[in-house]
């Protein structure tokens, strides 16, 4: 059977339905409704039934019960808006949500494409009204105009909605398409005047023109957006198991930090992943602008917007975080903020991250810059380039110094670096590690001014390369010495002199040490105020390295007031952290040194709390607070704990290993050997000395002393004797060793003048006053005189035990024992103990809680700790809390102090 053609091509019997469908619309149109009865919208043709369908859910689909307890609030609330970008899995949450409410009437519908009419829009809702069961009374008829509808429509709608027993769930899924002011205005007279029986749901990637305000004012809005949107690594470990993908967390947590949780991306990367040889592979290496996501977004995002946007978004993509004037700065416009401020809120990967400041969402901005590149080849370094001089104008260094590397300007990366004074940086604070990767990269041929000169310096002395920086800093000199504007270069000298201050201080030249200081405070008085202020690294190294040069001479009250300098400075701030750590550990040497352990010890405690407060970790931190640990546990002969610190000590910050630090290990590694008997070791731990371009008055006075005491164990004291000449006379602690020599040398009259000479009593601390008082002690009984020798034993013990120092008497030899039978044995004299012990814990330790303290009183790290139990941080820091709790003590030395007191260490 044939059929005749109309001349469009069209069969006659198709073109006849078409006019009696026009025909049945113009005789409603003519009476301005449409006829319910009818399935035609405004244009005479059929509703397309899809738009009324709710969206099936693929196999793959994730139920996130979170977001459907969330979505619960659309029962309560007369709005619902969840509101999220493109893929964010907006329309499948819903429709997941809707299809589990069996019981409530649900009309859903998908809107249609930007500039439909206020007609079409009412008829198409009246039409998914009725498809879910909701009967419509004669009154209420379809518009028959497809551009307007009149105000009766929507009161009509509005009056038979509010008189339901049960309220009807309206979805208007892609509501973003509906941008027609009156539409909005129709729509939220209906929502107002519906109430109850009405409970809207707007699906959509932008605000709606409505009063959002009011509603969220009175509570009457249900809201999910974004942020909520985002997968969990929990929810996207589940999600990629339904992919058939079982991944590390590793691997899971970096998928979602790089998709940011976005729905659409983990399913895409899940898709490319399924069938590869090895899936975590493929996500680690996926390249998003070669890709199903790099097409979605395009076409999702990109090529919605007009020329001019999109030319925007191409050229900020080579930022990461960025407000209006950067913005500006790359795309060469004024009005940037404004558009940012829109594409943020149509959800277009533009997130607002707070003070204005945006971000690209990183997989948008992955492909953007690989168009970029496509389509404006060799534009992207002239970009990076802009942004540089914009943040470095700014004030943001960090961003400057990205972008410039980036451009591969490493003259002007250089110079925004030293010209800011944050040269320091490549050796203390959080950004250390950053920059040695970032100006890694630069090469031999990044720029031949001072400025790179000076980094490549800093960066080879942060590494220990000292030859290397040596040879860097005074090309540097050189060529900063070409300019003869003095404050042009301030900034530059300074970094010179901060380096040079750093050299003396590893090579052993305190004189230069104290020049490279004078030099750069004269200096800093041509620069703002507030450059210097932002900046306290600067002179906390400077301090620093001024004190350790000051104890290599034998300085030690100028040192002393210089490393009590820069542990002050900047106080609490991570920049600071590891000059102050160190600062604080030579501090505890020099008590140390003048016998006081006790003092040592606090501070150097202190030390570790300020490493552990600030994160530092070996080899970040200096490692001196454990040599000085090291020594206070010899001196009360706590030998194993002192081997374990000594062990622990080994490494430290390559700009830190000076010859204090060499020299510290050796004498204390010494002392450790000749309390354990083995004097042979004890040489062997100092003879090689310590290289240096002075010799060090105190480091030399010590190894004497050493090798000394290993003639005297060895039998030849005269041997012993004849290496005094080395010894200083002047400090305190080297007098009272040679006192000790020369009595054991049978010359005891000669060991007290000394003593008396150097005013031991007067200047020195416990663990060298308990010594001298032996020494006297000794020359008494020598002399027959046992009462002198008793009083001179009680005084010594006396302070001994308020010290907890054991090795002073041990070493005294076994001349002591008769008056030791009657001397007293007070521990605090001072502070008389209680009668009764120490309360017990509130809860027995466990055995991994007592495995934590023992560790811990070796003065290891939080990390240390972990590493050696094979557990996690998080482990050792709930142990550590739950011994604190049962110790009743808030801090790490109270915790080992308290469990030394109730013997469970």
């Amino acid at each position: 059977m044939t059929s005749a053609h109309q001349g469009d091509g069209r069969p006659a019997v198709e073109h006849r339905a078409g006019r009696h469908a026009r025909h049945r619309v113009e005789t409603h149109a003519r009476n301005g409704v449409h006829d319910p009865h009818d399935p035609h919208d405004p244009h005479g043709d059929p509703f397309l039934r899809t738009r009324f369908a709710v969206p099936a859910p693929p196999d793959t689909f994730l139920r996130r019960q979170r977001l459907a307890r969330h979505l619960d609030g659309a029962l309560r609330t007369p709005l619902t808006l969840v509101n999220g970008c493109a893929g964010a899995g907006k329309t499948l949450l819903v429709a997941d949500w809707v299809t589990g409410r069996p019981e409530l009437p649900v009309a859903w519908l998908t809107t249609d494409a930007d500039g439909q009419g206020a007609g079409m829009f009412w008829a198409y809702l009246l039409q998914a009204l009725r498809t879910s069961g909701v009967p419509l009374p004669p009154d209420i008829a379809f518009p028959a105009d497809a551009n307007r509808v009149g105000d009766a429509l929507p009161a009509r709608l509005a009056a038979l909605l509010s008189g339901r027993d049960r309220p009807v769930v309206l979805v208007l899924d892609e509501f973003d398409r509906v941008t027609a002011p009156e539409i909005a205005a129709q729509l939220e007279f209906l929502l107002r005047h519906a109430a109850p029986g009405l409970r809207l749901v707007l699906v959509t990637r932008t605000e709606p023109l409505l009063p959002l305000h009011r509603y969220r004012a009175a509570g009457e809005v249900t809201e999910i957006r974004d942020a909520e949107l985002a997968f969990t690594p929990g929810e996207a470990a589940r999600l990629l198991e339904a992919h058939g993908l079982r991944l590390s967390p590793a691997a899971v947590r970096g998928i979602v930090e790089r998709t940011r949780g976005w729905a659409a991306g983990l399913r895409l990367c899940a898709l490319a992943a399924e069938d590869a040889p090895d899936p975590e592979l493929c996500l680690k290496e996926f390249e998003a602008d070669r890709s199903a996501v790099a097409d979605f977004l395009l076409a999702e995002v990109l090529k919605r917007q007009d020329a001019a946007t999109q030319e925007l978004l191409l050229r900020v993509s080579v930022l990461d975080r960025f407000g209006p004037r950067p913005a500006n700065a790359v795309t060469g416009r004024a009005d940037a903020e404004a558009v940012l401020a829109r594409l943020h809120r149509s959800n277009a990967f533009v997130q607002h991250v707070g003070h204005g400041v945006y971000r690209l969402h990183p997989l948008f901005a992955e492909i953007l810059r690989a168009h970029l590149r496509m389509r404006r080849p060799g534009l992207e370094p002239e970009l990076h380039r802009r942004a540089a001089v914009s943040f470095r104008a700014a004030g943001a260094l960090p961003e400057a110094l990205g972008h410039g590397a980036a451009a591969g300007d490493w003259e002007f990366t250089a110079s925004a670096l030293v010209d800011d004074l944050a040269l320091g940086q490549f050796f203390t604070g959080p950004r250390a590690g950053t920059l040695a990767a970032l100006f890694s990269r630069m090469g031999q041929r990044g720029g031949d001014g001072p400025a790179p000169e000076l980094v490549r310096a800093a960066a080879r002395l942060s590494r220990g390369d000292l030859a290397g920086g040596a040879v860097r800093l005074r090309r540097a000199r050189q060529l900063t010495s070409r300019y003869d504007d003095v404050a042009d270069t301030a900034a530059a000298r300074m970094g010179c002199a901060l380096l040079e201050a750093l050299t003396a201080r590893l090579t052993g030249a305190p004189r230069r040490a104290e020049d490279a200081v004078r030099e750069a405070e004269a200096l800093s008085g041509l620069l703002p105020a507030e450059l210097i202020d932002g900046h306290p690294e600067f002179f906390a190294l400077l301090l620093d390295h001024l004190g350790s040069a000051r104890l290599w001479a034998g300085d030690f009250a100028g040192a002393r007031a210089a490393l009590t300098r820069a542990a002050a400075t900047g106080p609490g701030a991570a920049v600071t952290a590891l000059p102050r750590e160190d600062a604080l550990a030579r501090l505890a040497l020099l008590d140390v040194l003048h016998g006081r352990p006790g003092r040592a010890e606090r501070r150097a405690r202190e030390a570790l709390a300020e490493t552990e407060r600030s994160g530092l970790a070996r080899p970040a931190a200096s490692g001196v607070e454990r040599l000085v640990l090291a020594a206070v546990a010899v001196e009360r002969e706590e030998l194993a704990q002192a081997r374990a610190l000594l062990d622990t000590a080994g490494e430290s910050h390559p700009a830190l290993r000076d010859p204090v630090l060499e020299a510290g290990r050796a004498l204390i590694t010494a002392r450790l050997r000749l309390a354990r008997g083995e004097p042979g070791a004890a040489w062997q731990a100092v003879e090689p000395g310590v290289p240096a371009d002075t010799v060090s008055p105190w480091a030399r006075g010590e190894t004497a002393l050493v090798a000394a005491a290993v003639d005297l164990a060895e039998g030849r004291p005269q041997d012993a004797a004849a290496l005094l000449p080395e010894v200083p006379r002047d400090q305190p602690a080297c007098a009272v060793g040679a006192a000790r020599v020369l009595l054991a040398a049978g010359r005891p009259e000669a060991a007290v003048r000394l003593l008396d000479r150097a005013a031991v009593d007067e200047h020195a601390g416990p663990a060298v006053t308990v010594r001298a008082a032996l020494v006297r002690a000794r020359a008494a009984d020598r002399a027959g005189d046992t009462a002198a020798a008793g009083r001179l034993v009680t005084r010594a013990v006396r302070e001994a035990h308020r010290e907890g120092l054991r090795r002073p008497l041990t070493e005294a030899g076994a001349w002591i024992r008769p008056y030791l039978t009657s001397a007293p044995r007070h521990r605090h004299p001072t502070q008389p103990r209680a009668t009764t012990s120490p309360p017990p814990p509130v809860e027995e330790l466990s055995g991994r809680e007592r495995d934590v303290l023992r560790r811990l009183a070796r003065a290891m790290s939080t990390e240390e700790i972990a590493a050696d139990l094979y557990v996690s941080v998080n482990t050792v820091k709930t142990h550590l809390k739950n011994a604190y709790r049962k110790l009743s003590v808030g801090r790490r030395n109270e915790a080992v102090r308290r469990a030394r007191e109730l013997d469970l260490l």
